[in-house]
């Protein structure tokens, strides 16, 4: 459904030419929530607004299904309203003079896809129901929570029944109770309505949630594209396991390998660690091994009886509500554990601390 090939932007401040975007490549398929995570500052808010027509970037291909809707090579830039896409932005952009009804209803009648009187009302009316807000059409916008905002804003963006619905931070303004609630409604809608999303946020877990594929990204590239589940417990590389999620990175090296790949051994500062190994890992090449706070398996007595079991001392324990987070000392390494909130542990008490090989991620470097 969307095509985005070789995509850079450049900006020109004092200190000459920064790049916010430079050479992005991926697809997505139609019907597909795509969600693009990154710091701020990463390039993933001005891919985004290239894709809209709001920003011209300086080279690249941009395709809509089979029409190409920005090209360098041609001198192709087709105008923002006629791309066929909806945009919420992360302020929502709701016009205060205007009624929640006359907000939605604005592209329909101001904008590049204008339609008879007699069908606004109708579109207008289904948008409402969409996203839940039917009845209340006649409300002036200032009277509305941040909630009933984020849903006329949607509301606007899916009236004209775009092709692409492009979320800027949708849910960022919203409370941390009420952004959870909307993230599962916005899944469910979008789902619903098998419409090609794509959305930009810095919220790791919004992006879990939301995405089917997620493209991490970092000073204008991307470093992984996978699902939620790949992306978290498979990462490619150092910054997308400490920027999706939390993450222990311990540095060493190959010591023995198996045949014709499989389990093999590395050495770390923490002792002998048994890993699966890909095929194209050799013996001595420095490895990172990854794994997550949740991983690893404490033991109140001492154990022997599986691989990756060694002796640590709890340092500090903190309880966040259904969790334990746990900083262990093995050795010279301090690792973070969770456990749920119910397990007892405490701090100054020595603890067995089981790493199963299954848990660990290694990457090369």
């Amino acid at each position: 459904m969307l095509k985005v090939v070789n995509l850079k932007k450049a900006y020109t401040s004092e200190a000459g030419k920064v790049g916010a975007v430079e050479g992005v490549d991926f697809e997505v398929q139609a019907g597909e929530v795509f969600a693009l995570l990154g710091p701020s500052g990463c390039g993933k808010t001005t891919t985004l607004r290239c894709i809209a027509g709001l920003e011209t970037p300086d080279s690249g291909q941009i395709w809509i299904g089979d029409r190409p809707i920005y090209d360098d090579r041609s001198k192709l830039v087709v105008p923002v309203h006629r791309r066929g896409v909806g945009m919420v932005f992360q302020s929502y952009a709701i016009w205060p003079h205007m009624t929640v009804f006359d907000n939605v209803a604005f592209p329909l009648v101001r904008g590049g896809f204008r339609v008879s009187k007699s069908e606004v009302k109708e579109r207008v009316n289904n948008a409402l129901r969409l996203v839940q807000m039917d009845g209340f059409g006649d409300r002036p916008a200032p009277l509305l929570s941040g909630g009933q905002q984020q849903r006329v804003a949607l509301a606007r963006a899916l009236v004209y029944e775009p092709q692409v619905l492009l979320l800027d931070e949708p849910l960022s303004n919203l409370d941390a109770k009420l952004r959870q609630g909307m993230r599962l409604e916005l899944r469910e809608l979008v789902t619903r309505l098998h419409v090609t999303t794509i959305f930009v946020t810095h919220d790791q877990e919004e992006a879990l949630v939301l995405a089917d594929r997620i493209a991490v990204m970092q000073n204008g590239l991307l470093k992984q594209i996978g699902s939620s589940r790949d992306v978290y417990l498979r990462p490619t590389n150092g910054f997308v396991a400490q920027f999706v999620g939390d993450a222990n990175v311990i540095a060493g090296h190959i010591e023995k390998l198996a045949a014709n790949g499989g389990m093999g051994v590395v050495q770390s500062p923490i002792g002998r660690l048994s890993c699966w190994l890909p095929k194209s890992m050799g013996v001595n090449e420095k490895v990172t091994v990854m794994f997550r706070p949740e991983s690893p398996v404490l033991h109140a007595e001492r154990r022997h009886d599986a691989p990756n079991i060694f002796p640590g001392s709890v340092k500090r324990v903190v309880f966040v509500g259904s969790r334990l987070h746990c900083d262990i000392e093995i050795g010279s390494v301090l690792i973070r554990g969770e456990m749920p909130s119910w397990f007892e542990i405490s701090a100054g008490q020595a603890i067995d601390v089981e790493l199963p090989p299954g848990r660990l991620q290694v990457s090369p470097g």
